[in-house]
Parts: C-alpha cells; structure tokens; sequence
C-alpha cells in the first residue's frame, strides 16, 4: 500500500508516517521504481503500536526502546518494566502538578464575584498585581503565605 492508504488506515497523516519512518520508529519501506513507498501490513502493525505507545504518553524515545525490545524477543524485560514504571511516575508527578494548578485556578476565582466591572474584577486586579511582582492570591499557600 502507499502511504496515502497506510494513513487512511491508521488515521495517521501521512507527514507523521514519514517522521517516524526518519526516527526508526517504522521499518523502512520498499520502493517502487517510480520511488515511491511501498507499506506492507507489518507497517500497518508497527504504526498502530507506535500510536498507542503515544497515546499512553510514552516518548518517542521510550517508543523506539520498546520497539529495540520487541525486535529481540529474547531480551530480559525487565528494562520494558524499568520504563512503564518511570512513566507511571511521570504521570504521578503530572497529576499532582495539575491538582496544584488547578487549586491555584479556584483560589483565584474565588477572588471575584459576578457582576463587577473589569476594573473591579479581583481575577484580574490579582493577575496585574503578580505581573507587578506583588503577591498573587492564587500563589499563596494555605496558611497564607507566598510560595
């Protein structure tokens, strides 16, 4: 298949085929005489494994790692569970991160009322104040303090 139709399959365009082709992540195709690509189904199977990789959050680097690992068969896997357990921990630490911003979100909303002009909006005074390097509600701690 060409590479029109190995993205029409995969839902992958055909730009991102072509850079994981360039990265290793997809064996190289063959080509025809004309030049142009030529995809079997293994390509079909390691794009979909790639794309799930991804969608799991997983580098490109650690992609191409499992893919080194799927290649040999005979490996140990315990670098393939050395990996998915930093990227559980990444994901930890990501999820954490986020609760934090997502408090400091709610702390600064909570610092207007509906109804109020623009100049009035405590949103807004407090993001002008921190732009001025003055203290932000949204960066303070719960017992009051800046960070």
């Amino acid at each position: 298949m060409r590479i029109g139709e190995l993205a029409r399959q995969s839902g992958c365009d055909a730009e991102t085929i072509r850079y994981y082709e360039r990265e290793g992540l997809l064996d190289a195709p063959q080509r025809e005489d004309n030049g142009y690509r030529r995809y079997g189904d293994a390509h079909l199977v390691q794009l979909n494994f790639v794309r799930h990789c991804r969608s799991l959050g997983m580098s490109l680097s650690d992609v191409r790692r499992l893919r080194d690992f799927a290649r040999d068969p005979s490996a140990a896997c315990d670098g393939i569970n050395s990996l998915l357990d930093r990227q559980i921990e990444q994901i930890h630490a990501q999820r954490l991160a986020l609760e934090a911003l997502e408090s400091q979100l709610r702390a600064l909303r909570h610092t207007c009322d509906e109804g109020h002009r623009a100049s009035e909006c405590g949103i807004l005074q407090n993001l002008q104040q921190a732009a001025g390097g003055g203290p932000c509600e949204c960066h303070r701690t719960e017992a009051g303090h800046p960070h």
